[in-house]
């Protein structure tokens, strides 16, 4: 026999050794949080920035005790998403309260905006609703709970920037239809079903062509909180 084809049935056993001892070992992934919570990033995005798929929210620096509530409406069923539902359908208030501070703690920078979309009066339109509100429909703004800028209240108020179009669409529609629900009294489905289709579209568009401010972390609750025309019950126990 050739030395060449020794050489070369040598090599391939060779091979084929280091391969089975490769398999022998295990991979060993880390026991971390970060770790645990890559099913999140499955859908919501590398590190929860969210995807490019409009029907998944960023959850990356979310308020803590926003995550932990939202968690436990999926947990509990007072929200419905067959995949969310069934993630968190055993987790206990515990483990969902250190996934909130996960995400929450998570500081990274934000897409650009979405194009602006409608008509000038459109726009103008949704605009005074999420900074004025309409007091003859007992329709606060949107800035009255989500801050002046719109980056959201800790512990428990979201920001509304940086969020797809779509899944504010879709978000709003759920309330008004009662698919999704927070605790009594429900003050975001009040003000979902006193907002026309029109009008959800409208401010849903505005919201998502907004630039994010170079300081996008929520903001603490004022001394003084402004007057709003409405009671949240969720506000009420969404401290992780």
């Amino acid at each position: 026999m050739r030395r060449s084809v020794v050489l070369g049935w040598v090599s391939m056993w060779l091979l084929a050794q280091t391969g089975l001892a490769a398999a022998a070992e295990p991979h060993r992934v880390p026991d971390t949080l970060a770790e645990r919570v890559q099913a999140c990033t499955a859908c919501h995005g590398k590190e929860g920035r969210a995807t490019a798929t409009g029907y998944f929210p960023r959850i990356a620096g979310k308020p803590a005790g926003y995550l932990y509530q939202q968690l436990r409406h999926f947990r509990d069923g007072r929200r419905h998403n067959v995949t969310m539902n069934h993630l968190v359908g055993q987790l206990s208030d515990a483990y969902l309260q250190e996934i909130a501070q996960h995400f929450a703690s998570l500081d990274l920078p934000y897409p650009a905006p979405a194009r602006a979309e409608g008509t000038p009066a459109q726009q103008a339109q949704a605009a005074a609703l999420v900074q004025q509100g309409d007091a003859r429909r007992e329709l606060p703004a949107c800035t009255a709970c989500h801050g002046a800028a719109m980056t959201g209240r800790a512990p428990a108020v979201p920001g509304l920037l940086g969020l797809p179009r779509d899944y504010l669409i879709a978000q709003l529609g759920a309330w008004q239809t009662g698919q999704r629900q927070a605790a009594a009294p429900d003050c975001m489905a009040q003000v979902a079903r006193r907002l026309s289709a029109q009008e959800v579209q409208a401010v849903a568009g505005w919201l998502a062509a907004q630039p994010v401010p170079a300081q996008p972390q929520p903001q603490p609750l004022p001394s003084t909180p402004p007057p709003v025309l409405l009671t949240c019950g969720s506000l009420a126990g969404a401290q992780p």
